[in-house]
């Protein structure tokens, strides 16, 4: 059982009465040596327990009770030896010593003691972030260990989002009662986490509440405020301060896990809402085919019959089913759920397709091509539905933005394990910050003519049939001006003898 401060007291000054009291019947036959040897002990045995106060208070009394009792003349406090001084001194100087050294040691056992304390609850504040499930519980176990650990009234912890404002914080409190006012704290936080102030200071008008601020930091940016409130005030020593650092750390990183989640939550909402958009555009567009179908086989009807508009008719309505069949794919794409069927091709075969179903695109325009055959035959391993969907898309695109004299040019080469088909044009280009913008599904640039037509869905639906068959779309600027898009698919190795002698030497041709 542990004494409090009096009761050490007494039994530490009530052993030092027992020992002289024992020692006084023998004090004729017994040497100063001797006597010193026990006071020493009860001097030792006090410091140990109540520390250097105590331990200096035992040493006087023993040194009256060595003079008086035990030194002749006896029963008085005269010194009549130099020798006795000595012993007297020796005394006081072996017990002061010895009280020093226990207070130092008493001094050290209590920082290690309590630098064992900090470490634990360090561990039990990492175990218990670890443990928590959400990251909002997470960061209210950590507000309550330094509380905890500082023994504190509050701590609370103010969150920023990715614009700068406070949204969120959490408090933990030995009372939920009697707390301070939060009406300007939410505003205090918000200063320190616009770098407006580093930290902050504040007490209640009666003084009673002392708060402070401190900014959370992780990844060089504020991502939190602590605050500590209590009302014996904040006055924290050297080591309390250097733990408070590094719970600070911890702090930042639950605040920071706390944005992350809500950044992660954010971004997978939107990838739900965009997957509910191409579900809703998929079915529409499906619904859309058949009433498509029925205006189309009416005009055409129609049309036989002599009737002027049914030709306007039959090609909207032929441009709606093209739009259709864009979402469509790009739905199934972003899905993959485009059937493929990867298979060794030619390029030339390729071109030629091409060129045939975009021959009416370029009735009175030059297409200039050419092919590379220098490393042997162009081959690679592709769908040929769905590159001939895509090769014809960037021709038919070059037609509208290019002059109408300015040729279209084709180029088909190998690099490394890629097939490359280049199509170049000398329209008004695509400035720099829209080159990955303009692959997004219904953009258009801001410069771009009302009349060229389209859905927006073009570029979109090419680059996802491009990237489903393990390849890529690209844009880059063209020197002296236009664009160059290059459909990139994976080459395959074959004899070129099995296909043949291509002959595709028709640069300058017209299509």
């Amino acid at each position: 059982m542990r004494l409090a401060g009096r009761g050490r007291w007494a039994v530490s000054v009530g052993l030092m009465v027992a020992v002289v009291a024992a020692l006084v019947p023998y004090r004729a036959r017994l040497e100063q040596a001797h006597v010193v040897l026990p006071l020493l002990i009860v001097v030792l045995f006090g410091s140990a327990m109540g520390g250097r106060p105590l331990g200096f208070t035992l040493a006087l009394l023993g040194f009256a009770a060595l003079d008086y009792f035990f030194q002749p003349p006896f029963d008085t406090l005269v010194v009549h030896k130099t020798h006795d001084w000595l012993v007297l001194g020796s005394f006081v100087t072996a017990a002061g010593i010895a009280t020093q050294l226990l207070a130092r040691a008493r001094a050290e056992a209590e920082a290690a003691r309590r630098r064992t304390g900090e470490v634990q609850r360090l561990a039990d504040l990492g175990a218990e972030t670890l443990a928590a499930g959400p990251a909002e519980e997470s960061l209210r176990a950590t507000a309550d260990v330094i509380r905890r650990t500082l023994g504190l009234r509050r701590c609370d912890i103010f969150v920023a989002d990715d614009d700068g404002a406070v949204r969120w914080a959490t408090a933990a409190a030995r009372d939920e009662t009697a707390l301070p006012s939060d009406a300007s704290a939410a505003d205090t936080a918000l200063q320190i986490l616009r770098a407006e102030a580093p930290e902050a200071l504040g007490t209640a008008p009666e003084g009673v509440w002392v708060e402070r601020f401190l900014p959370l930091r992780a990844h060089r940016r504020t991502v939190g405020v602590l605050r500590l409130v209590d009302d014996r005030g904040l006055a924290l020593d050297d080591g309390q301060r250097t733990f408070l650092v590094a719970l600070t750390q911890y702090a930042a990183l639950a605040a920071e896990r706390v944005r992350l989640v809500a950044d992660a939550e954010h971004a997978a909402g939107l990838r739900e809402a965009d997957r509910l958009k191409d579900l809703v555009l998929a079915s529409v567009s499906h619904d859309l085919r058949t009433p498509l179908t029925t205006i189309k086989a009416l005009a055409h009807a129609a049309a036989q019959r002599g009737d002027e508009d049914a030709a306007a008719i039959e090609e909207q309505a032929d441009r709606l089913t093209r739009m259709v069949a864009d979402v469509l794919d790009l739905s199934r794409a972003r899905g993959g759920a485009i059937p493929l069927a990867l298979e060794i091709n030619a390029a030339e075969d390729l071109v030629g397709a091409a060129i045939r179903q975009t021959r009416a695109l370029f009735a009175g325009r030059r297409l200039d091509r050419s092919l590379d055959g220098d490393v042997g035959a162009l081959v690679g391993r592709f769908d040929f539905v769905a590159a001939l969907r895509v090769l014809c898309n960037l021709l038919e695109n070059a037609t509208k933005y290019a002059p109408a004299d300015a040729p279209v040019e084709l180029h088909v080469h190998r690099d490394g394990a890629w097939l490359l088909f280049d199509v170049c044009d000398r329209g008004p280009g695509v400035p720099d910050g829209e080159r990955t913008r303009i692959f997004a599904p219904f953009y258009r640039a801001a410069g771009a003519a009302a009349d060229v037509g389209g859905s927006g869905l073009g570029l979109a639906v090419a680059v996802a049939l491009a990237e489903a068959q393990g390849g890529g779309l690209t844009l880059a600027p063209r020197v002296g001006g236009g664009s160059v898009f290059t459909l990139r698919l994976p080459a395959a190795d074959v004899d070129a003898a099995s296909f043949g002698d291509a002959d595709f030497a028709g640069a300058g041709e017209r299509a």
